[in-house]
C-alpha cells in the first residue's frame, strides 16, 4: 500500500510541477486582463455618452418640433412670369355708329299715316309717314290746267304764224306783222314751259310731304303719331342706325388710348347679359380732353337684337403682350396705401411688399410692377396677417391661373 501511495504522491507532484507558470507569464497575462477591462471601461463610457448625447438632442429637438407645431400653417404660391394677352378693361355706352335723324324736308301739314315702327328694317327711300296733301293738290291740278290752257295758246299762235307765212309772199302780210306773230309764238310756248315747271315744283313740294328713309336700317325710334300737325321746326321724327351698325364708346386714360390702333379685337359684353360680341375698334380719338386726360374709342358690333343702343356694357380690347406676374384675386390686398400682397421672406417671416395691378381677368390680376415672380406670395389670409409674424409656409398644390 505504502509503494502505490508513494507513486500517486510522485505522480500529484509531478503534474503540479508540469503546471507551473513561470513569473514573465503571470505578468503577460494581468497586461492582458488590465488591457480587456479597460477596452471595457471605455465601451461602457462611450455607451453611457452616447446615451446621455441622444437624450439631450431629443429634449432640445422637442422644443423645435413644439414651436413648429405652433406656427400657424399658410400657403404660398409661387407666381414665376406668364406670356399675358395685354387686354384694356373699360365700360361705355352703346349707341348707333350711324344715328340718322330724319324730319320734314318739305313745308309740313298733318300726319295722315305713319307706317313703320321702333326695331323695324327700312330700304333706303322707303316712306316711314304720310301727311295730308290735299291743298297742294288742288294747286297742282290747277297748274295741269294751266299748262293745258297754255299749251292751246302755244297752238293758236303757231297756227297764225303758219298762216302768215304763207301769205307773205302774195303780199297780203308785211313782215313786220310776220315777226309779230313769230314773238307771239315764242311768248305762248314760253308761257308752256313755265306752267309745267310751276307744276313740277308743286308736284316735287307734295313729294316731300312724304317722309322718306334716307338709307336703309333700322328704325330707333318715332316721334309722330297720325293727326299730329308738323313741320320744318318739328325736329326728328325718327332716328335710322344706318346698316344697323351698333358700336360702344369707350372713354379711356390717355396711355392706354395710346396702345391702341384701329383694327384691334375687343370683346363687348352688355350690362345684365351672359353673351360677349366681338367686334374691332373702328376709330380711336385724335383728341384728349383736356379736363380728364381721356379719349374716346369707338368699338364696332355688327347687329344684333340684344345691343340696345344707350344701355351700358364693358369692353376688352386686346392691345398686344406682356409676361408678368399673375396672381390670384384673392392674393391682392388694397388698403389706404395702396394694393400689396404679403410674401413670405428669411426666417419664414411675412413681409408686406407694394404693387401695382395690371388687367384683370378671369385668369387671375396682373402685377405690372412690385413682384419678379420668384417670390413666395400668400395665397390667401393675408389680411390675418402682420408683417415679421412668423409662419409655416406650405406650397399650393395647384399654381395660380
Amino acid at each position: 500500500m505504502k509503494t502505490m501511495n508513494y507513486e500517486s504522491t510522485k505522480w500529484s507532484r509531478d503534474a503540479i510541477d508540469d503546471v507551473v507558470v513561470d513569473e514573465e507569464t503571470r505578468a503577460k497575462r494581468r497586461r492582458r486582463r488590465r488591457i480587456i477591462i479597460a477596452v471595457a471601461v471605455v465601451a461602457l463610457l462611450a455607451v453611457v455618452a452616447l446615451f446621455m448625447l441622444g437624450g439631450s438632442g431629443e429634449k432640445a429637438a422637442a422644443p423645435n418640433a413644439s414651436e413648429g407645431q405652433q406656427l400657424p400653417a399658410v400657403t404660398v404660391i409661387v407666381p414665376g412670369r406668364q406670356d399675358i394677352p395685354a387686354v384694356i378693361s373699360a365700360t361705355g355706352s352703346l349707341a348707333a355708329r350711324r344715328d340718322m335723324p330724319v324730319g320734314i324736308a318739305g313745308e309740313g301739314g298733318q300726319v295722315e299715316r305713319v307706317l313703320v315702327e321702333p326695331g323695324q328694317w327700312v330700304r333706303a327711300g322707303q316712306t316711314l309717314a304720310v301727311i295730308n296733301r290735299a291743298v297742294q293738290s288742288q294747286e297742282a291740278a290747277q297748274l295741269a290746267a294751266q299748262i293745258e290752257v297754255a299749251r292751246a295758246d302755244a297752238r293758236l299762235a303757231q297756227n297764225q304764224l303758219d298762216r302768215a307765212q304763207s301769205l307773205v309772199a302774195r303780199g297780203f302780210v308785211s313782215q313786220a306783222d310776220l315777226d309779230q306773230r313769230r314773238a307771239t309764238r315764242d311768248a305762248a310756248a314760253a308761257r308752256v314751259r313755265v306752267a309745267e315747271a310751276n307744276l313740277g315744283a308743286t308736284r316735287a313740294r307734295i313729294g316731300r310731304l312724304s317722309v322718306r328713309a334716307p338709307t336703309s336700317g333700322l328704325v330707333l325710334s318715332r316721334t309722330v303719331e297720325a293727326g299730329q300737325v308738323v313741320g320744318a321746326g318739328s325736329g326728328a321724327l325718327f332716328r335710322i342706325a344706318e346698316g344697323g351698325q351698333m358700336e360702344l364708346r369707350a372713354r379711356l386714360p390717355q396711355a392706354d388710348l395710346a396702345r391702341l390702333s384701329v383694327g384691334v379685337p375687343a370683346t363687348v359684353t352688355p350690362v345684365g347679359s351672359e353673351q360677349s360680341f366681338q367686334g374691332s375698334v373702328w376709330q380711336v380719338s385724335p383728341i384728349i380732353d383736356p379736363q380728364s386726360r381721356q379719349g374716346e374709342a369707338r368699338v364696332l358690333i355688327p347687329y344684333n337684337r340684344e345691343l340696345r343702343p344707350g344701355g351700358f356694357a364693358a369692353v376688352r380690347i386686346q392691345s398686344g403682350s406682356t409676361t408678368a406676374p399673375l396672381l390670384p384675386e384673392s392674393a391682392v390686398l388694397t388698403d389706404d396705401a395702396g394694393a400689396y400682397v404679403m410674401i413670405v421672406g428669411r426666417n419664414d417671416t411675412v413681409e408686406r411688399r407694394g404693387i401695382r395691378i395690371g388687367a384683370v381677368s378671369d385668369r387671375g390680376v396682373v402685377i405690372a410692377e412690385g413682384l419678379s415672380g420668384s417670390e413666395r406670395v400668400v395665397e390667401s389670409a393675408g389680411a390675418f396677417l402682420n408683417p415679421g409674424e412668423r409662419i409655416r409656409p406650405e406650397r399650393a398644390r395647384r399654381p395660380a391661373r
